[in-house]
């Protein structure tokens, strides 16, 4: 299905679940936020999508953002959390680790109409790193073991260009951040050499691109983009999904597909905070959209 396809099968999608009645079957509506940036930040961009499902639903709607990827990966595994924003490496464990824990239902489309984005590796205009053949013996940084941009696919793809990722082979140390944005940060720094992070590539560097970690990072006034440079970037890689639970009634589930795809045209500026940037919207889904990173995944060893 292409992409025109796609949004107008969920233009139905959405007029149905958005004219639909209110909620039922639950008591709550639980949203996980993959870790990335600091909680509070987290919480005041989901803000808007909270006040909206909670309107929708006629339940509260309580907001998550554990310290780290695997505090959402593990609340939906538990069945505490009935939605969340995965990345692909993360939906990838979730899948199987629990093949009936949740089904994605939605992607982030790009201004471009793709649904792609990339790793990108990145250190300070004034490091004289400028590729990875600078980095011999520096310190990269990486976000979260569970995050597909911030590790799981520059730990395939840097190697495959001649680059041990074993700490002291090739580089000096390969250390964790925490996450996207403590990466960003601690480059800004100079706490660490260079580090990957996520964007969508399109747009201007100095803005952080279009969407993503880096655009985040630069409208929140934490980074000069000016003072940074991409050093790396990976093959495209698929958006993560948007999952929802399975043992979500089938009413519920409509209804939260039809409000996170009409998001963009009702909310714009709500979709710009929960999206990480200019998007141009959602669109439906599967899980066949991720076999690939599954497989990645599965190599090593979840």
């Amino acid at each position: 299905m292409n992409v025109a396809s796609k949004f107008a099968a969920l233009a139905a999608v959405s007029m149905i679940a958005v004219s639909g009645a209110q909620a039922q079957e639950i008591s709550e509506f639980r949203i996980g936020i993959l870790g990335g940036e600091n909680a509070s930040d987290r919480l005041r961009a989901y803000e808007c999508l909270e006040e909206r499902a909670a309107d929708l639903l006629g339940v509260p709607v309580k907001l998550f953002a554990p310290a780290d990827y695997n505090g959402v990966i593990e609340g939906l595994l538990g069945g505490n959390l009935d939605m969340a924003w995965l990345g692909a490496s993360g939906y990838a464990k979730v899948y199987l680790t629990d093949p009936e824990a949740v089904e994605p239902v939605l992607v982030k489309i790009n201004t471009d109409g793709g649904y792609g984005y990339y790793s990108v590796g990145f250190a300070r205009v004034d490091s004289e790193i400028n590729s990875l053949d600078d980095m011999k013996g520096k310190v990269f940084g990486f976000g979260d073991p569970n995050s597909t941009s911030g590790y799981l696919i520059p730990s395939i793809e840097i190697p495959k260009l001649g680059y041990s990722m074993e700490p002291g082979d090739y580089f000096g140390d390969v250390t964790f951040t925490g996450g996207h944005e403590q990466t960003i940060v601690a480059v800004a720094n100079g706490d660490i050499d260079a580090g990957v992070t996520w964007a969508d590539g399109l747009g201007e560097w100095e803005d952080g691109y279009n969407s993503g970690a880096l655009r985040k990072a630069s409208d929140a006034g934490l980074v000069d983009m000016t003072e940074l440079q991409q050093i790396w970037q990976s093959p495209v890689i698929p958006e993560g999904p948007i999952v929802l639970s399975k043992k979500l009634p089938e009413r519920v589930k409509l209804d939260v597909v039809g409000l996170m795809a009409s998001l963009e045209s009702m909310d714009p500026e709500c979709a710009y905070s929960v999206m990480a940037g200019e998007v141009k919207g959602l669109a439906p889904i599967n899980h066949a959209a991720y076999q690939t990173i599954i497989e990645a995944r599965k190599a090593k060893n979840n």
